[in-house]
């Protein structure tokens, strides 16, 4: 279970380094970032594959989405300057409450 959780990890990392190269790679007309965001999103949908092994798809996709939400809108507002006004964070924080619902919860989780 417990490396179901670090590939899991792994793919919201990838995912995250990714979606911010994508951003910095300016539609693909640089090619360093562009390289950087298909190297990260293999890693992210492979590493995710392997956490489909232990952990059910629905809860798996749902923390996956849920964290690089988080992450990428903390990413956005630091390296790109982009504001986050009190509906988005409130938002954010809903769907931050909602991963830990599902993994403190839920039945559907193995612990």
């Amino acid at each position: 279970m417990a490396t179901g959780y670090l590939y899991l990890l792994i793919a919201i990392v990838g995912e995250v380094i990714a979606t911010s190269a994508l951003k910095a790679s300016e539609s693909f007309t640089r090619p360093l970032p562009a390289l950087v965001t298909v190297i990260g999103y293999g890693v992210a949908f492979y590493c995710l594959s392997l956490t489909l092994r232990t952990i059910p798809v629905g809860i798996a996709y749902a923390i996956w989405s849920g964290i690089g939400i988080v992450l990428i809108s903390l990413v956005g507002a630091v390296a790109f300057r982009q504001g986050l006004d009190l509906p988005a964070l409130v938002g954010i924080g809903l769907i931050l409450a909602g991963v830990v619902v599902i993994n403190v919860f839920s039945s559907s989780v193995p612990h």
